[in-house]
């Protein structure tokens, strides 16, 4: 599944109708959490209550049939998560469904849209109103067809809006193979170290920002509650913030990329990061790097490469040495590791990749590991 992202040119009558579109599916999905609440609905009772909703309220009529149904899966999504979280006796809370108060998109599906023959324009057919508007982007959608187009979504973004095609394809890169198989210690300091010996440093995006978010915030604070100043000042701190996700989401995408294309066989921890970022002194500094979103892209260019992607336990990879196997205790703050048994002397993060690598190794074996190439 490819997604193309494109901003909106419209006017502002346009966009008010977005607004009112991505009301409505607040409604809906509020509507269809009642009644989950209060009568244990199913999937298809969900489904069928758009119906009711749309012969009861006009306005919900006004929103496409399909829309009003992605709603209620919406609504159906977050019920099975909970079911799941429940079932797997996941730790903590289990993430029951809550009524939303700041919706930001609306779904369609294969109804209710038209796509222009240029591809830079489309067109909007149900009741809401929001007409033909064009569509900013360097990606060309004429050259994709209409079946393959599963999706199409209207995201309000602190900087405008923004539509998404979500395009059903199979993407495939041939693997140019290099030979080079590779662990890597993500961290603070540094973003990652390779078995290698490498380093990719922390661009701490947050922290740079930090000052500049302070201060928009303490402007914020200052407005007063439902005027307009007060508005403006929420826009400037949501636009700081979404500037601060897009550089976090770039770095990881590309460092993602840089680091499947040059190797065969990648191994990193299977870090517990939900229970890390308990840690009230490191937390902000762990979010801040960014640490699942870089994994994600990695098995994403991964599954693309066709190249095996593995995932260790983290137990005594930064403690045990890479040459000899002799556990040396070491705290947070000794960043060089000194082994007791063969005197080898490695910077704590190198020793710790090597240690990942060699139990990826062991895990898969080298037979497997070549099947999987070969792939």
């Amino acid at each position: 599944m490819l997604i193309y992202e494109y901003k909106l040119d419209g006017t502002k009558f346009q966009y008010a109708a977005i607004d009112e579109a991505i009301r409505i599916v607040q409604f809906i999905r509020n509507k269809c959490l009642r009644l989950w609440m209060d009568d244990h609905a199913t999937r298809n009772d969900l489904q069928l209550y758009c119906a009711v909703l749309a012969k009861e309220h006009p306005f919900v009529f006004s929103l496409n049939s399909q829309a009003r149904q992605a709603s209620a899966d919406r609504t159906w999504s977050a019920i099975v998560r909970f079911y799941d979280n429940c079932k797997q006796k996941k730790p903590g809370k289990k993430g029951y469904p809550r009524f939303q108060k700041d919706n930001r998109s609306v779904e369609y599906k294969q109804t209710g849209w038209k796509l222009d023959p240029d591809g830079k324009h489309i067109t909007f057919t149900d009741g809401c109103g929001i007409g033909r508007v064009r569509l900013i982007g360097c990606r060309d959608l004429a050259t994709r067809p209409i079946p393959a187009i599963m999706r199409v979504r209207l995201i309000r973004h602190a900087d405008g809006y923004y539509a998404q095609f979500c395009i059903q394809v199979q993407r495939r890169v041939e693997h140019v193979p290099t030979g080079k198989q590779v662990g890597i210690d993500v961290g603070l300091k540094v973003f990652y170290t390779d078995s290698e010996g490498n380093t990719v440093e922390n661009p701490r995006h947050y922290r740079k920002a930090e000052k500049r978010l302070k201060r928009l915030q303490r402007h914020l604070s200052r407005k007063q509650k439902k005027s307009k100043n007060r508005k403006k000042a929420r826009q400037a701190v949501a636009y700081a913030h979404l500037k601060v996700q897009r550089q976090r989401e770039d770095f990881a995408g590309k460092q993602a990329n840089a680091l499947v294309s040059s190797h065969d066989l990648i191994a990193f921890e299977d870090l517990q990061i939900r229970n890390m970022v308990r840690n009230r002194h490191l937390a902000t500094s762990i979010h801040d790097a960014g640490w699942g979103q870089f994994l994600l892209w990695v098995k994403y260019y991964a599954a693309m490469h066709t190249i095996p992607v593995i995932a260790v336990a983290p137990h005594y990879t930064s403690q045990a040495c890479s040459a000899c196997g002799t556990l040396v205790k070491k705290t947070l703050s000794v960043r060089t590791h000194v082994c007791t048994g063969c005197g080898v002397v490695l910077d704590r993060d190198h020793n710790a990749a090597l240690n990942i690598l060699q139990k990826a190794l062991s895990t898969v074996g080298h037979t497997a590991t070549d099947a999987s190439l070969s792939a």
